[in-house]
Protein backbone atom coordinates (compact mmCIF):
# COMPACT_ATOMS: atom_id res chain seq x y z
CA UNK A 1 0.00 0.00 0.00
CA UNK A 2 1.45 3.25 -0.98
CA UNK A 3 1.45 6.41 1.31
CA UNK A 4 -0.21 8.84 1.03
CA UNK A 5 1.73 12.05 -0.61
CA UNK A 6 0.07 14.14 1.97
CA UNK A 7 1.17 12.50 4.98
CA UNK A 8 4.62 14.02 4.90
CA UNK A 9 3.09 17.44 5.15
CA UNK A 10 1.20 16.49 8.42
CA UNK A 11 3.81 17.22 10.95
CA UNK A 12 4.51 20.52 9.80
CA UNK A 13 1.01 21.64 9.18
CA UNK A 14 -0.04 20.45 12.73
CA UNK A 15 2.93 22.23 13.91
CA UNK A 16 1.95 25.92 11.97
CA UNK A 17 -1.58 25.03 13.21
CA UNK A 18 0.44 25.16 16.62
CA UNK A 19 2.46 28.30 16.24
CA UNK A 20 -1.13 30.12 15.37
CA UNK A 21 -2.67 28.58 18.80
CA UNK A 22 0.16 29.44 20.99
CA UNK A 23 0.13 32.90 19.60
CA UNK A 24 -3.09 33.39 20.61
CA UNK A 25 -2.84 31.73 23.86
CA UNK A 26 0.26 33.79 24.76
CA UNK A 27 -1.08 37.08 23.82
CA UNK A 28 -4.54 36.43 25.55
CA UNK A 29 -2.62 35.66 29.11
CA UNK A 30 -0.16 38.76 28.70
CA UNK A 31 -3.66 41.13 28.08
CA UNK A 32 -4.52 39.77 31.54
CA UNK A 33 -1.28 41.56 33.02
CA UNK A 34 -2.18 44.60 31.52
CA UNK A 35 -3.88 45.97 34.85
CA UNK A 36 -0.41 45.23 36.36
CA UNK A 37 2.01 47.11 34.39
CA UNK A 38 -0.26 48.34 31.75
CA UNK A 39 0.05 47.69 27.81
CA UNK A 40 3.49 48.94 27.88
CA UNK A 41 4.97 47.03 30.82
CA UNK A 42 3.89 43.38 28.87
CA UNK A 43 5.18 44.64 25.80
CA UNK A 44 8.58 45.23 27.56
CA UNK A 45 8.72 42.11 29.08
CA UNK A 46 7.88 39.58 26.31
CA UNK A 47 9.64 41.61 23.88
CA UNK A 48 13.00 41.82 26.06
CA UNK A 49 12.79 38.42 27.59
CA UNK A 50 11.84 36.87 24.30
CA UNK A 51 14.91 38.57 23.08
CA UNK A 52 17.42 37.16 25.72
CA UNK A 53 15.83 33.31 25.24
CA UNK A 54 15.94 33.73 20.93
CA UNK A 55 19.75 34.78 21.95
CA UNK A 56 20.51 32.54 24.20
CA UNK A 57 19.21 29.84 21.85
CA UNK A 58 20.58 30.71 18.77
CA UNK A 59 23.90 32.35 19.94
CA UNK A 60 23.90 34.90 16.70
CA UNK A 61 27.14 35.98 17.20
CA UNK A 62 28.04 32.83 15.53
CA UNK A 63 27.39 34.17 11.75
CA UNK A 64 29.51 37.39 10.68
CA UNK A 65 27.82 40.63 10.30
CA UNK A 66 28.93 43.41 7.72
CA UNK A 67 28.00 47.37 8.32
CA UNK A 68 24.86 46.83 5.84
CA UNK A 69 23.65 44.04 7.19
CA UNK A 70 23.99 45.59 10.72
CA UNK A 71 21.56 48.20 9.54
CA UNK A 72 19.17 46.39 8.02
CA UNK A 73 18.85 44.35 11.32
CA UNK A 74 18.08 47.58 13.41
CA UNK A 75 15.47 49.18 11.33
CA UNK A 76 13.91 45.32 10.72
CA UNK A 77 14.29 45.40 14.75
CA UNK A 78 12.72 48.99 15.18
CA UNK A 79 9.50 47.67 13.10
CA UNK A 80 9.21 44.92 14.89
CA UNK A 81 9.37 46.43 18.27
CA UNK A 82 6.91 49.08 17.11
CA UNK A 83 4.98 46.45 15.64
CA UNK A 84 4.62 44.67 19.02
CA UNK A 85 3.97 47.80 20.91
CA UNK A 86 1.05 49.27 19.16
CA UNK A 87 -0.11 46.32 18.80
CA UNK A 88 -0.31 45.50 22.35
CA UNK A 89 -1.74 49.47 22.73
CA UNK A 90 -4.59 48.73 20.09
CA UNK A 91 -6.04 45.34 22.56
CA UNK A 92 -6.33 47.66 25.73
CA UNK A 93 -9.44 48.92 24.28
CA UNK A 94 -10.99 46.87 21.23
CA UNK A 95 -11.24 42.93 20.82
CA UNK A 96 -8.32 40.75 20.38
CA UNK A 97 -9.64 38.96 17.14
CA UNK A 98 -10.19 42.48 15.41
CA UNK A 99 -6.95 43.96 16.40
CA UNK A 100 -5.19 40.60 14.45
CA UNK A 101 -7.58 41.09 11.29
CA UNK A 102 -6.62 45.01 11.09
CA UNK A 103 -3.50 44.14 11.73
CA UNK A 104 -3.14 41.59 9.05
CA UNK A 105 -3.98 44.24 6.37
CA UNK A 106 -0.51 45.65 6.91
CA UNK A 107 1.48 42.54 5.15
CA UNK A 108 -1.89 42.37 2.84
CA UNK A 109 -0.63 45.71 1.72
CA UNK A 110 2.83 44.60 0.59
CA UNK A 111 1.81 41.63 -1.25
CA UNK A 112 -1.32 43.49 -3.19
CA UNK A 113 1.19 45.93 -3.90
CA UNK A 114 3.71 44.35 -5.95
CA UNK A 115 0.19 42.37 -7.73
CA UNK A 116 -0.26 43.29 -11.61
CA UNK A 117 -2.83 40.43 -12.14
CA UNK A 118 -6.48 41.82 -12.35
CA UNK A 119 -7.69 38.95 -10.39
CA UNK A 120 -6.12 40.69 -7.21
CA UNK A 121 -8.11 43.47 -7.11
CA UNK A 122 -11.03 40.88 -5.80
CA UNK A 123 -8.86 40.46 -2.60
CA UNK A 124 -8.23 44.13 -2.09
CA UNK A 125 -12.15 44.38 -2.56
CA UNK A 126 -12.55 42.23 0.28
CA UNK A 127 -9.59 44.02 2.29
CA UNK A 128 -11.79 47.36 2.00
CA UNK A 129 -15.34 45.37 2.83
CA UNK A 130 -13.54 44.10 5.79
CA UNK A 131 -12.67 47.26 6.89
CA UNK A 132 -15.43 48.94 6.35
CA UNK A 133 -17.68 46.54 8.13
CA UNK A 134 -14.72 46.55 11.35
CA UNK A 135 -14.09 50.55 11.54
CA UNK A 136 -16.51 52.97 12.97
CA UNK A 137 -16.69 54.86 9.65
CA UNK A 138 -20.80 55.46 10.58
CA UNK A 139 -23.11 56.11 12.87
CA UNK A 140 -24.97 52.30 12.46
CA UNK A 141 -21.39 50.78 12.74
CA UNK A 142 -20.76 48.79 15.64
CA UNK A 143 -18.68 50.39 18.27
CA UNK A 144 -14.98 50.43 18.48
CA UNK A 145 -12.41 52.86 20.03
CA UNK A 146 -11.00 54.91 17.84
CA UNK A 147 -7.50 54.87 19.37
CA UNK A 148 -7.43 51.41 19.42
CA UNK A 149 -8.26 50.94 15.72
CA UNK A 150 -5.50 53.55 14.92
CA UNK A 151 -2.95 51.90 17.25
CA UNK A 152 -3.96 48.88 15.19
CA UNK A 153 -3.19 50.51 12.04
CA UNK A 154 -0.08 51.62 12.71
CA UNK A 155 1.06 48.07 14.23
CA UNK A 156 -0.53 46.68 10.29
CA UNK A 157 2.10 49.79 9.34
CA UNK A 158 4.79 48.37 11.00
CA UNK A 159 3.90 45.07 10.19
CA UNK A 160 4.22 45.76 6.59
CA UNK A 161 7.81 47.26 6.96
CA UNK A 162 8.75 44.74 9.24
CA UNK A 163 8.07 42.76 6.47
CA UNK A 164 10.22 44.42 3.83
CA UNK A 165 13.21 44.71 5.82
CA UNK A 166 12.89 41.39 6.54
CA UNK A 167 13.35 40.50 3.02
CA UNK A 168 16.16 42.52 2.50
CA UNK A 169 17.80 40.57 5.88
CA UNK A 170 16.75 36.96 4.48
CA UNK A 171 20.15 36.05 3.40
CA UNK A 172 21.27 35.84 6.70
CA UNK A 173 20.58 32.82 9.09
CA UNK A 174 16.75 32.99 10.33
CA UNK A 175 18.08 32.53 13.92
CA UNK A 176 19.98 35.27 13.38
CA UNK A 177 18.24 37.59 12.35
CA UNK A 178 15.17 36.87 14.57
CA UNK A 179 17.28 36.97 17.59
CA UNK A 180 19.38 40.34 16.87
CA UNK A 181 16.24 41.97 15.57
CA UNK A 182 14.12 41.04 18.82
CA UNK A 183 17.06 42.21 20.38
CA UNK A 184 16.77 45.57 18.28
CA UNK A 185 13.24 45.81 19.14
CA UNK A 186 13.84 45.57 22.82
CA UNK A 187 15.80 49.04 22.78
CA UNK A 188 12.71 50.76 21.78
CA UNK A 189 9.84 48.75 23.52
CA UNK A 190 12.09 47.93 26.91
CA UNK A 191 12.72 51.91 27.80
CA UNK A 192 8.63 52.68 27.12
CA UNK A 193 7.33 50.00 29.25
CA UNK A 194 10.17 50.89 32.28
CA UNK A 195 9.09 54.62 31.83
CA UNK A 196 5.47 53.78 31.92
CA UNK A 197 5.44 50.89 34.74
CA UNK A 198 9.08 51.67 36.76
CA UNK A 199 10.60 49.25 39.35
CA UNK A 200 7.26 47.03 39.23
CA UNK A 201 8.35 45.62 35.87
CA UNK A 202 10.91 43.90 37.63
CA UNK A 203 9.03 42.04 40.34
CA UNK A 204 10.32 38.34 40.38
CA UNK A 205 6.60 36.97 40.31
CA UNK A 206 5.81 39.08 37.44
CA UNK A 207 8.97 38.33 35.34
CA UNK A 208 8.42 34.93 36.33
CA UNK A 209 4.91 35.33 34.23
CA UNK A 210 6.32 37.59 31.64
CA UNK A 211 9.06 34.71 31.22
CA UNK A 212 5.90 32.34 30.22
CA UNK A 213 4.51 35.13 27.72
CA UNK A 214 7.66 34.88 26.43
CA UNK A 215 7.79 31.64 25.62
CA UNK A 216 4.42 31.14 24.47
CA UNK A 217 4.23 33.95 22.60
CA UNK A 218 7.49 33.82 20.90
CA UNK A 219 9.35 30.98 21.46
CA UNK A 220 7.75 28.10 20.79
CA UNK A 221 5.60 30.34 17.64
CA UNK A 222 9.59 30.98 16.18
CA UNK A 223 10.56 27.54 16.84
CA UNK A 224 7.20 25.88 14.88
CA UNK A 225 7.27 28.10 12.29
CA UNK A 226 11.12 27.89 11.30
CA UNK A 227 10.24 23.78 11.04
CA UNK A 228 7.34 24.13 8.94
CA UNK A 229 9.42 26.40 6.85
CA UNK A 230 11.72 24.01 5.54
CA UNK A 231 8.96 21.25 4.81
CA UNK A 232 5.87 23.51 3.57
CA UNK A 233 5.34 25.33 -0.20
CA UNK A 234 4.98 28.64 1.06
CA UNK A 235 1.75 29.52 -0.70
CA UNK A 236 0.69 26.64 2.06
CA UNK A 237 2.51 28.08 5.07
CA UNK A 238 0.96 31.87 4.42
CA UNK A 239 -2.83 30.20 4.20
CA UNK A 240 -2.90 28.50 7.59
CA UNK A 241 -1.38 31.33 8.62
CA UNK A 242 -4.33 33.66 7.33
CA UNK A 243 -6.22 31.39 9.94
CA UNK A 244 -5.01 33.55 13.16
CA UNK A 245 -7.83 36.07 13.36
CA UNK A 246 -9.96 33.28 13.25
CA UNK A 247 -8.14 31.81 16.14
CA UNK A 248 -7.15 34.57 18.44
CA UNK A 249 -11.14 35.90 17.93
CA UNK A 250 -12.06 32.07 19.59
CA UNK A 251 -9.02 32.95 22.26
CA UNK A 252 -10.06 35.93 23.70
CA UNK A 253 -13.66 34.55 23.41
CA UNK A 254 -12.47 31.58 25.70
CA UNK A 255 -9.88 33.25 27.99
CA UNK A 256 -10.88 37.16 27.56
CA UNK A 257 -14.76 36.77 27.30
CA UNK A 258 -14.39 39.26 24.10
CA UNK A 259 -17.57 38.30 22.21
CA UNK A 260 -18.10 39.58 18.91
CA UNK A 261 -20.70 40.96 16.99
CA UNK A 262 -21.90 38.84 13.18
CA UNK A 263 -20.88 42.00 11.64
CA UNK A 264 -16.94 41.60 13.27
CA UNK A 265 -16.86 38.16 12.57
CA UNK A 266 -18.38 38.52 9.05
CA UNK A 267 -15.29 41.35 8.35
CA UNK A 268 -12.40 39.22 10.07
CA UNK A 269 -13.66 36.24 7.40
CA UNK A 270 -13.41 38.88 4.69
CA UNK A 271 -9.97 39.98 5.82
CA UNK A 272 -9.34 35.94 6.43
CA UNK A 273 -9.89 35.14 2.97
CA UNK A 274 -8.60 37.96 0.94
CA UNK A 275 -5.13 36.84 2.39
CA UNK A 276 -5.60 33.24 1.81
CA UNK A 277 -6.48 34.54 -1.98
CA UNK A 278 -3.27 36.42 -2.15
CA UNK A 279 -0.99 33.91 -0.93
CA UNK A 280 -2.49 31.46 -2.95
CA UNK A 281 -1.97 34.10 -6.01
CA UNK A 282 1.57 34.73 -5.08
CA UNK A 283 2.41 31.41 -5.89
CA UNK A 284 1.65 32.40 -9.48
CA UNK A 285 3.67 35.59 -9.10
CA UNK A 286 6.95 36.13 -9.83
CA UNK A 287 9.56 35.35 -7.09
CA UNK A 288 9.39 39.65 -5.97
CA UNK A 289 6.35 38.96 -4.40
CA UNK A 290 7.18 39.37 -0.30
CA UNK A 291 5.65 36.42 1.40
CA UNK A 292 2.79 37.07 4.05
CA UNK A 293 4.72 35.80 7.25
CA UNK A 294 5.27 36.61 11.08
CA UNK A 295 7.56 34.68 12.77
CA UNK A 296 5.97 38.14 14.24
CA UNK A 297 5.92 38.45 17.49
CA UNK A 298 2.27 39.70 18.30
Amino acid sequence: MRTLPSAPLLLPVLAVIGSVVSLALGTSYAKQLFPLVGAQGTSALRVGLSALLLVALWRPWRWPLTRPDVGTLLRYGLALGLMNWMFYMAIRTIPFGVAVAIEFTGPLAVALYYSRRKRDYLWVALVVLGLGLLLPLTQHSHALDPAGVLWALGAAAAWGTYIVFGKRAGHLHAGQSVALGLLAASLVVVPIGIAHAGAALFDPQLLLWGLGVAIVSSTIPISLEMFALKRLPRETFGILLSLEPAVAALAALVFLHEALSLQQWLAIGCIMAASMGSVASASRRPPEVVRISKSKEN
